[in-house]
């Protein structure tokens, strides 16, 4: 091709080029004098310089328990940590429907709360605070003691050219002085009050926003009457009402744009919820309203959902993270002779933080056949120390397919500063294991690892740290390329088979450093291998398919752990399985004592059991996600998805 014709085609691309990027992009900006750099780039868009602030809302208060006063406080650390120009309240601070002894003493209350507040916070009057009950009822009921403590009943206030309006919707009947929010004639605005809000909104008209405040949701008629169709004109009429706010319903419901005007209610801030279902908009909230010159903008926060960073200090992640890491330790005596599982002793919890911890404990099983005692219990745990929880677990009838295994499920909370924190532990999967159905019923089977997850086993079932013992399993390998656990429990301690580039060997840790016996040859992929770690009490020995492929001379006392066994990979010091082999693994077999000698032996593919042994996983026999060990005295694995128990044979395919 010419040169020339090249040169148009690079000017078409550029051309074309310029084109995408101002379709996409919009046209390049001018440069702002308000950004500063020495690289040239891309410009960035400054945000518009305008007098934007916030306030923040609070629902009502009243009908909820005695602990709503603790939302309160919360809703009031929120609205610190966000900061806004003020607070205001859409009514029903107190319960009130009381005279006046209960009334200052529940007025006392309220007001002591809302003092922790960091910025002004303005009232609106609700029924609740209004309605006396009781002798000596005043014609006025609760006005004057409200006036005098809480501030006018209705009211406006000027700020950064906008101006609020807070309006009193429980009056009454100004014929019987009846109040009631069920009836119309009780839902009207006076004479007095309407001639105020005409002054109000007329004055107001050249402010950037007006927005107004009451506790009952007046525009949605019914048992409020008709009355709010010629206020809603006044408010039409002023031009610049942007918002109106109400309570009372105890539900966040959005009324939308009625003529311009947003129309909203609050739920609560510790006040009663017929139900708690936050997405249906019954929870306890705040509101936080963003008010620029062209609109604004809410927010509904869940009371105690804004975050303060700088509590999330160094020694509170600590805390978090070890609480996360809470365990219990099992200590149980079975007993299984009758055919059912029956176990009992404690869960304990050792506290890792030095303040008290409190914990909220469910036991509980898919399998309905268990009797578990306690299934639901509170537990205190002091600094430092631990707590015991007795326990007693019955499973009827020997183990089917439809058992499960008993799970511990831990919420652990802590207070500071005030605040109160809750974290979901671990818990635990206790494993109580009874007499299994007979062999017939069982179908054989396969733990197929697919280079992640493995099988987890958390056995009491241990080797004296000075005693002979032997590991085996089967293994069909799909890929062994690096480093990968078969049968393992090692973490600078105790025993395992590893296989490294397709090459096995079998290390135990005895004083204090690794004895290793490894085979020269790779194990071929697609194919069934038997192999077997044999530690005698003078040599570490490896026999691969029955045959002895190295002797390692080595002796001492094993370095024992806490972690668990793993099959189909490592674990690592948080006992969580690493390293696993992509392939297949059957018959895991831990006996005590030496069980192969000599240069070979024929592997046996089905075992059995007998005094020696410790631990057998067939694969035979899964229930759920559990393994149950045919040998007495029992154990078994958690299988750990995506590995699974699976029929299929990679070698048969």
């Amino acid at each position: 091709m010419p040169g020339g014709c090249i040169g148009q085609n690079q000017a078409m691309t550029h051309l074309l080029l310029l084109v995408v990027m101002t379709v996409v992009a919009g046209p390049m900006p001018e440069e702002d004098p308000r950004l500063h750099t020495d690289r040239s780039a891309v410009p960035l868009v400054v945000p518009e310089e305008d007098d934007a602030f916030t306030f923040v809302v609070f629902g009502d208060r009243t009908g909820g328990p005695d602990s709503g006063i603790a939302v309160l406080e919360q809703a009031v650390q929120d609205a610190n940590t966000l900061d806004p120009d003020f607070v205001i309240t859409v009514g029903d601070m107190i319960q009130g429907y009381n005279a006046r002894p209960a009334w200052l003493a529940e007025m006392s209350q309220f007001k002591g709360v809302m003092r922790g507040l960091d910025m002004p916070w303005f009232p609106v009057a609700g029924n609740h605070d209004i309605y006396w009950r009781g002798a000596g009822r005043p014609s006025e009921e609760h006005e004057g003691d409200y006036e005098q403590w809480f501030g006018p009943l209705w009211y406006a206030f000027d700020h950064k050219d906008c101006r609020f309006i807070v309006l009193y919707t429980d009056e009454g009947d100004p014929q019987t002085t009846r109040r009631t929010f069920s009836e119309p004639n009780c839902q009207r605005m006076s004479p007095k009050q309407f001639e105020w809000l005409q002054d109000i909104l007329s004055s107001g008209k050249d402010k950037r926003h007006q927005f107004v405040f009451m506790h009952h949701p007046r525009w949605r008629g019914g048992g409020y009457g008709d009355d709010w169709t010629r206020i809603h004109e006044q408010l039409v009429k002023a031009g610049n009402v942007s918002s109106v706010f109400a309570g009372h319903v105890h539900r966040l419901v959005h009324d939308g744009l009625i003529d311009g005007i947003e129309y909203i209610s609050l739920a609560t801030v510790g006040g009663h919820l017929p139900r708690h279902l936050p997405e249906g908009g019954w929870l306890d909230h705040t509101l936080q309203v963003m008010v620029r010159d062209e609109g604004i903008s809410m927010a509904a926060l869940p009371v105690g959902g804004v975050i303060d960073p700088s509590t999330y200090t160094p020694e509170h992640v600590t805390r978090i993270e070890r609480l996360a890491a809470l365990t219990p330790t099992v200590d149980l005596h079975q007993e299984t002779e009758s055919g059912d599982a029956v176990a009992e002793g404690r869960l304990t919890w050792a506290n890792p933080l030095s303040i008290p911890v409190q914990l909220d404990v469910v036991l509980h099983s898919a399998d309905n056949r268990w009797t578990i005692r306690p299934d639901h219990v509170h537990l205190d745990l002091p600094a430092s120390g631990h707590v015991d929880l007795p326990v007693q677990f019955h499973h009827a009838g020997l183990l089917d397919v439809h058992w499960a295994a008993i799970t511990v499920e831990v919420t652990a909370g802590f207070t500071t500063d005030g605040r109160g924190w809750r974290v979901q532990t671990p818990g635990a999967e206790v494993q109580v294991i009874g007499k299994m159905m007979p062999d017939s019923e069982w179908s054989p089977a396969l733990l197929d690892v697919p280079g992640s997850g493995g099988m987890r086993v958390q056995s009491e079932t241990r080797i004296a740290a000075d005693a002979p013992f032997t590991l085996e399993c089967w293994i069909n390998p799909r890929d062994l390329n690096g480093r990968r656990g078969a049968v393992t429990k090692t973490e600078n301690s105790e025993y395992g088979i590893f296989v490294t580039d397709a090459k096995p060997y079998f290390c135990v840790h005895l004083d204090g450093a690794y004895v290793h016996a490894h085979a020269k040859e790779r194990l071929a992929m697609g194919q069934w291998h038997h192999l077997a770690g044999v530690y005698d009490g003078e040599a570490v020995h490896l026999y691969v398919n029955g045959e002895r492929v190295q002797t390692t001379p080595g002796s001492g006392t094993r370095t024992i752990n806490t972690l668990p066994l793993m099959v189909g990979g490592d674990v690592n010091a948080a006992g969580d399985l690493v390293s696993a082999i992509d392939g297949q693994i059957d018959l895991v077999r831990l006996s005590h004592g030496v069980r192969y000698r000599g240069d070979a032996f024929s592997p046996q593919r089905r075992f059995t059991i007998d005094d020696t042994t410790r631990l057998i996983l067939d694969m035979d026999s899964a229930i759920g996600p559990w393994v149950p060990s045919r040998s007495a005295p029992g154990g078994a694995g958690r299988i750990l998805a995506p590995a699974k128990i699976t029929s299929d044979d990679v070698s048969a395919q």
